[in-house]
């Protein structure tokens, strides 16, 4: 067996491929038997379409089973898939087109699918070793051009077999998946669980809350956003019994408020699972299954992965292991500034390890607040305001100010009146961590992931103290 994900995958399928692996919405169920001709099939079409060895396969269509046999037809013949988010425009796609410069562009997995399946599956998959590239992951681009993250076979194959070793995954999981497959949650940390243990899948084409409630009956992982545990608590239908089965929750991809983590064990008895990843390393660190899991931390790291805090007790977060990425496509110069001399990633989050080896994530390092001179972790002020009366969820900015240089901003959702919390934070902060102003909304701007977008709050805010 060569390294190609595709035939580390397939290892883990079960013996009786019979056995349902998508389970759908109207009842019905595509087997793994399914699953693996169709895989073949589009394995034939993208090979008689020119794509060869190395070759991207760009890809941006709604979410099926079908899209799935697109993913790993890609990685059978040894192409590279690259997937972009279903809300990007046609002239956001043009960069990617243009960067990228894919053999074949997908908009419609399930037409492909439908053109393939005249054609005789390809059964043997491409050789490929550990440091080849297996997919081209763009970030969100928050700040400058998006950045292409090749993800070889190893890196990800390595990181599926300590998730699923972490997370006990069998084959008599049945995982919950209401997640986007552009990303790397419901892409690779999600699906690969389920591939390697020869698990079922509840598959939903988005967080739906009825089917959400109906799948969990059969279901005993979930994994999901912050938003999607916010939205089942706001469910009465949402109990202890709904939830009695579930072997574990496990959530990711934007920070879980401590909140939201009491009021769901307060719901259901379970407390959440918290783990930390990213585009360019998948997982990086968790919760543990069985012991303490804790509020505001995002556990250990991976067995494998080297964690360090650079710069002081908080600082910022390095990260080497076999997981980590191989650089960013055609920008050896960024790549080179990513990496330190002695190959540990740096990944632009600041936060810091405690004595007993959990990791607790302060924000971003470009979200960093500099104010007076002091350093000023949204992180910290956030925590204290979400907990006011009235708050629901709060972000923390810094803004241009001519005197301190940035001030202290906090935007936040809820019924509360600003004067009211800056005299409140007051008491419990220092005097140059106080917000100077608090904006009251309604919502909060988020990617695709659920990610509060603090870039759009700086720009939205920009002359609050001009």
């Amino acid at each position: 067996m060569s390294a190609n994900l595709y035939e580390v995958l397939a290892a883990g399928f079960p013996a009786d491929r019979g056995k349902a692996c998508f389970r759908l919405p109207d009842g019905s169920a595509l087997s793994y038997s399914a699953l693996e001709d169709g895989t073949g099939r589009v394995a034939a079409l993208l090979k008689a379409r020119g794509v060869a060895i190395g070759d991207r396969v760009l890809v941006q269509t709604a979410k099926s089973p079908e899209a799935v046999m697109l993913y790993l037809a890609t990685l059978k013949i040894g192409a590279v898939f690259t997937p972009l988010n279903t809300a990007y425009t046609e002239s956001e796609v043009a960069y990617f087109r243009e960067d990228a410069e894919p053999r074949v562009f997908i908009t419609d997995a399930v037409a492909f699918a439908r053109e393939a399946a005249a054609l005789a599956p390809v059964r043997e998959t491409t050789a490929r070793g550990e440091s080849d590239v297996a997919s081209l992951i763009y970030t969100s681009g928050t700040t400058g051009r998006s950045k292409g993250a090749m993800l070889t076979h190893g890196a990800l194959a390595a990181n599926a077999r300590a998730l699923t070793t972490a997370w006990a995954f069998t084959g008599d999981d049945v995982l919950l998946h209401a997640l986007p497959i552009f990303h790397v949650h419901g892409l690779f940390i999600a699906m690969h669980c389920v591939f390697l243990a020869g698990a079922s899948m509840v598959w939903l084409a988005k967080f739906d809350d009825a089917q959400v409630l109906a799948g969990l009956k059969s279901a005993t992982v979930m994994m999901g956003v912050p938003t999607f545990y916010t939205r089942l608590l706001e469910n009465a239908a949402f109990t202890r019994d709904t939830a009695a089965h579930m072997r574990v929750f496990i959530c990711g991809s934007a920070p879980l408020l401590p909140s939201t983590f009491a009021e769901f064990e307060a719901r259901t008895g379970k407390r959440i699972l918290e783990r930390y990843g990213m585009s360019e390393a998948v997982i990086i660190t968790t919760n543990p299954l069985n012991g303490d899991r804790v509020a505001g931390s995002v556990g250990y790291p991976l067995p494998g992965v080297e964690l360090r805090i650079a710069g002081g007790e908080t600082g910022g977060i390095e990260i080497r292991g076999p997981s980590v990425f191989k650089g960013y496509w055609r920008m050896p110069e960024k790549t080179a500034a990513e990496f330190t001399a002695d190959g540990f990633f740096i990944t632009g989050d600041v936060g810091r390890q405690d004595a007993d080896g959990r990791v607790w994530i302060s924000g971003r390092a470009k979200d960093l607040i500099i104010s007076g001179g002091y350093n000023v972790y949204p992180k910290e002020i956030e925590l204290v305001l979400d907990e006011m009366p009235g708050v629901i969820e709060s972000a923390v900015i810094g803004l241009p100010h001519k005197d301190f240089g940035e001030a202290v901003t906090a935007v936040v959702i809820g019924a509360c009146a600003e004067d009211d919390l800056i005299a409140a934070a007051r008491k419990q902060l220092a005097a140059f961590k106080v917000p100077k102003r608090v904006f009251i909304v309604q919502d909060l701007p988020r990617n695709a992931m659920g990610k509060v977008q603090k870039n759009v709050l700086r720009t939205t805010y920009a002359d609050t103290f001009s």
